[in-house]
């Protein structure tokens, strides 16, 4: 149903804690697959990816892994991400009603935090992306990175809430 991505560096940590985070969505059934994109890490992050059961693309392989990709449609992530409660109901019943990407709400944070997230860089990615393949597939072009191909996305709200692990 729904192949989750991942593009890292150097984030063994952060990917742990993302990948945890999934696993009663794949015993559901919800997630398919997961496909961990990795720029070239020298910590961990590959032997976590290999141990998680994940399929690992290296630089330049994206495009592979974007038409290998088992679900109809993609959830991007970035290491670290973690999502809330009700995430799995809200995705199904995104999935089933509409073609539109999709994006999550960020949690309710810290003073700080908030003002972070206001004043830094708009990241394509920050709230998660779910898009179907065909169109994640249409907008791909060579070298891009996930970013790349979320930007642009006029995405739709989820009613479900993405927050960041403090690795």
């Amino acid at each position: 149903m729904l192949t989750v991505l991942i593009e890292t560096l150097n984030d063994a940590d952060a990917l742990a804690a993302t990948l945890g985070s999934l696993v009663p969505a794949a015993v559901e059934g919800v997630v398919c697959e997961v496909i961990v994109h990795d720029r070239g890490s020298s910590d961990a992050t590959v032997t976590i990816s290999d141990q998680a059961g994940c399929t690992l693309v290296g630089q330049g392989g994206l495009g592979g892994g974007l038409k290998a990709a088992r679900g109809a449609w993609l959830l991007f992530l970035e290491p670290g991400a973690l999502l809330g409660d009700g995430w799995m109901e809200a995705v199904v019943s995104h999935i089933g009603a509409q073609r539109r990407p999709a994006r999550f709400s960020p949690a309710r944070s810290g003073a700080r935090q908030a003002l972070k997230r206001l004043f830094a860089r708009t990241d394509p990615l920050a709230d998660g992306v779910l898009v179907s393949k065909t169109e994640a597939l249409s907008r791909y072009r060579p070298d891009d990175g996930l970013e790349t191909v979320a930007r642009g996305l006029k995405r739709c709200r989820l009613n479900a809430t993405i927050r960041f692990a403090s690795c």
